[in-house]
């Protein structure tokens, strides 16, 4: 026993001791791990930037896997082969025909759908809805204004930037990678036939009124639509309204004389103060007051009541034709 605690004694007075405190740690990296690194970002940097490579080309990607969480994302319903066929685009469909008919494959099995006539049906439900929003959330716009803002939101670029902001940029089957803004826009109409066929039209205006309607979220209208001819406008609006004819008038103005001149004009009709605006001279701040007049009667003003993104349209309001 006393053996035993001596060997214990000379073990522990063996072990150096860390006056410090500190804790000595060794990483464990090879001498080589650094020139190898340095080695592979030189030849890199040699190369130049690569192309863009699909998501598909990796070993671990499951197409099929991928179009389910698609759905769920969404929280929507579709049928795989719909979905599949959405995302197909035309050009691809074709070359992949081409490709069978060379590999000695019959023409009966050649046959590869698109997504062309679903494309046709989502940008029709598209068009139908946003019409009908529109019109519901802004009733005293003229035609021409809710147009504008129609083909606004139905844009090809608005339309890309909300399909890859959805994810289909790596499901979709095209001859080009990445995808081109029309390719997506297309895709993302194709997406909304496919929803319309398995879910019903109802949740595809759902879908319109949730990633495309809501494109307007803290939107200048103004930007969107501006009067060509303000002042004149104005007048053919104040009669529809029984109004009065619109009267500009001259508030005040500084700097007459001078390069920084600065008018300030008001819009009254009936003695009423419809708009004002100010401009470098009397015209421009006419038609500014005359574009402020008409913000107010058709209440396109930033401190407007915000859009209801959570309204619920009845299919009969919406126009299908």
């Amino acid at each position: 026993m006393s053996l035993l605690r001596s060997a214990a004694v000379v073990i522990a007075l063996a072990r150096p001791i860390n006056r410090a405190g500190t804790v000595q740690t060794c990483r464990h990296i090879k001498r080589w791990v650094s020139p190898t690194l340095r080695e592979l970002a030189h030849r890199v940097q040699k190369q130049g930037p690569q192309k863009p490579e699909p998501r598909s080309g990796f070993v671990e990607w499951n197409y099929r896997s991928e179009l389910f969480a698609f759905g769920k994302r969404l929280n929507e319903e579709f049928e795989l082969p719909l979905l599949q066929t959405a995302f197909t685009q035309r050009t691809y469909a074709h070359q992949e025909q081409e490709r069978q008919r060379k590999l000695g494959i019959e023409e009966a099995d050649l046959h590869t759908a698109d997504n062309s006539e679903l494309a046709a049906k989502g940008a029709h439900i598209a068009k139908a809805y946003v019409d009908a929003y529109v019109q519901h959330a802004l009733p005293k716009l003229p035609a021409i204004g809710r147009n504008a803002i129609s083909s606004y939101l139905l844009s090809e670029e608005t339309l890309a930037h909300v399909s890859s902001h959805l994810g289909t940029k790596e499901l979709i089957f095209a001859t080009e990678y990445p995808p081109s803004n029309e390719t997506l826009a297309n895709t993302l109409q194709a997406v909304i036939g496919a929803l319309a066929d398995s879910s019903g039209v109802e949740r595809a205006f759902l879908f319109v009124r949730d990633f495309i309607c809501t494109q307007l979220n803290q939107k200048d209208l103004l930007e969107i639509w501006t009067p060509d001819q303000p002042l004149q406008l104005l007048g053919e609006v104040c009669n529809q309204r029984e109004l009065g004819e619109p009267e500009p008038r001259l508030l005040g103005d500084c700097g007459k004389n001078t390069v920084l001149s600065a008018f300030h004009v008001g819009i009254y009709a009936n003695r009423q103060l419809l708009g004002k605006g100010y401009g470098e001279d009397v015209k421009t701040a006419t038609e500014t007051a005359a574009i402020d007049a008409l913000q107010t009667l058709f209440e396109m003003h930033d401190n407007r009541r915000p859009f209801d993104f959570r309204i619920q349209l009845e299919t009969k309001n919406v126009r299908l034709g």
